[in-house]
């Protein structure tokens, strides 16, 4: 049981011999959303807590607390949560399950530094917890731009709903960005923990909760034939993408003056980094694996000069498939003259016994050739092909692919004779997929995430340490960009700048095209 999780009606202290395969049920609590009128809460949040209340993991007096601007009764947002699950919901729609969901549904109306709101918001919980036994443990989810950070955990401190003690918990979760640069997430993380302990707060990175990333895990450590090749060794270098073939019209108010690598490279991709470099812990508690993750971080250094290891473009027009796209500078809200990047490629050391001497690309986009998040592990040549070279000219490097989205999977790349007379070997792949080798459909990064939060779960959440380590890995590199000109342009539906291809072509190594 990790030190975080809290006391509730359905500790039991034999927990540690349970067995692990069991599912556990959340105890008495409520959770409060804080911008439930947003897309997150709609397409996300509230789908994931109905996906929840389906497959048991939430308990009978379960109770969700909707607080917004928008002048609704308890009615109003009932309708509104149904229709968000009716629409977006993973699991069935069952009339019993929603039901007993409804009966927990409240709205508070208030501007977010209203005090008489946050007052509204105690009266309700007190109330919760006569009526539906939530035992005075209180989760409050803060899906809100971060500027609105630091009032509402004001009113959460003044109201005295933060305070965390031996009878009852209180818990804060916080979207990305953490912070812009290191600065920034300095400053957000002490406005936090005046508030909210740091074991109580959980920074949400959804990658984390995706079956995938969490099946590295068992794919390096509950299998021997990996491990001995998970090195300097017989790694020739890591490729971790995440593509998108979608481009940012609507966004940009969020996106520009972000970019692509602080919007995905500083959180996901370097916790991706993380779990394939690590060490294997002492233990699955959270607390041994953050310690394995920070020492990652720690180990991670920037491959220089920057001008020949990074890249950043920015897309124009050009051709998603059959359909013509936009640039970026012509999409809805961003300026002609904007020098966002939408795409980012850097490259990075691991400076550890196990893993020196291999570089780590790590590279995202938007309006790339298609939508893939993979971890590519590429392995070195053999030293020696007793073949002649017209046999083997067909021949690339051995690989392991861990597929994160959309076709969940792990795939591995190797030579093997064609058939025939002649003797011939060319790359083949044997592929492993979720979808055709489980009967039941994954989870959504959100249920777990959510359902761990409840649990005081908090292995897949990202910790101070981590958020300002990773900051310091990445801000020397906008700091280069930032004083270095324009990103350099590429087109839509391709897969990035020519900057990027000589970033690795400089090396003899070329991206994956997936």
């Amino acid at each position: 049981m990790s030190a975080t999780a809290s006391p509730d009606a359905y500790h039991n202290p034999l927990r540690d011999s349970r067995d692990k395969r069991l599912p556990r049920v959340a105890g008495p609590c409520a959770l409060v959303i804080f911008g439930v009128t947003g897309d997150l809460a709609r397409r996300k949040l509230m789908p994931a807590i109905y996906d929840l209340a389906n497959r048991g993991l939430l308990p009978p007096g379960f109770a969700l607390v909707g607080f917004a601007r928008r002048e609704w009764a308890d009615e109003d947002f009932t309708r509104i949560v149904h229709d968000a699950v009716r629409a977006n919901a993973r699991t069935p729609f069952r009339e019993d399950v929603w039901d007993r969901l409804a009966e927990g549904l409240r709205f508070v109306q208030g501007t977010f530094d209203d005090p008489d709101a946050y007052d509204a918001l105690a009266d309700t919980l007190h109330t919760l917890e006569r009526e539906r036994g939530t035992g005075g443990n209180h989760g409050f989810y803060l899906a809100i731009p971060p500027n609105l950070f630091p009032v509402v955990l004001e009113r959460l401190s003044a109201s005295g709903l933060a305070q965390h003690n031996d009878d009852h918990w209180a818990r804060v979760v916080i979207e990305k960005p953490f912070g812009h640069d290191l600065e920034s997430a300095r400053e957000l993380n002490t406005l936090v923990n005046t508030v909210f302990p740091e074991d109580t707060v959980f920074r949400i990175d959804h990658y984390l909760g995706k079956e995938t990333v969490q099946n590295i895990l068992a794919l390096r450590f509950a299998n021997q034939f990996f491990d001995p090749l998970w090195n300097a060794h017989y790694v020739d270098h890591v490729q971790i993408t995440m593509a998108e073939d979608i481009g940012l019209g609507g966004r940009a108010g969020y996106y520009d003056g972000i970019g692509a690598a602080r919007d995905v490279i500083q959180n996901h991709l370097l916790q991706l980094l993380a779990f394939t470099a690590m060490e294997e812990p002492v233990s699955f508690e959270p607390a041994e694996l953050q310690a394995e993750k920070i020492k990652v971080f720690k180990s991670t250094r920037l491959v220089e000069p920057l001008e020949l290891t990074t890249s950043r473009g920015q897309y124009t027009r050009g051709w998603q498939g059959e359909i013509p796209a936009v640039g970026l500078l012509e999409e809805e809200g961003f300026a002609h003259d904007s020098g966002t990047e939408t795409f980012a490629a850097i490259t990075l050391e691991v400076d550890t016994r196990r893993w020196a001497g291999v570089p780590f690309y790590l590279r995202t986009g938007k309006r790339l050739g298609r939508r893939v998040t993979e971890i590519a592990v590429v392995f070195k040549r053999v030293p020696r092909l007793p073949f002649d070279q017209t046999m083997t000219e067909e021949l690339g490097q051995n690989a392991l692919v861990i597929r994160v989205q959309p076709d969940e999977g792990v795939t591995m790349r190797f030579g093997s004779k064609v058939p025939g007379s002649s003797m011939e070997v060319r790359d083949v792949s044997m592929d492993f997929s979720y979808g055709q080798a489980f009967t039941t459909s994954s989870p959504e990064a959100y249920e777990r995430l959510i359902l761990d939060m409840l649990l005081g779960e908090p292995s897949l959440f990202p910790v101070n340490d981590e958020v300002e380590l990773s900051w310091s890995i990445l801000d020397p590199v906008l700091d280069y960009w930032a004083s270095h000109g324009r990103p350099d342009e590429y087109e839509a539906g391709t897969w990035g700048p020519a900057s990027a291809d000589e970033m690795m072509a400089r090396t003899g190594r070329e991206w994956r095209r997936p």
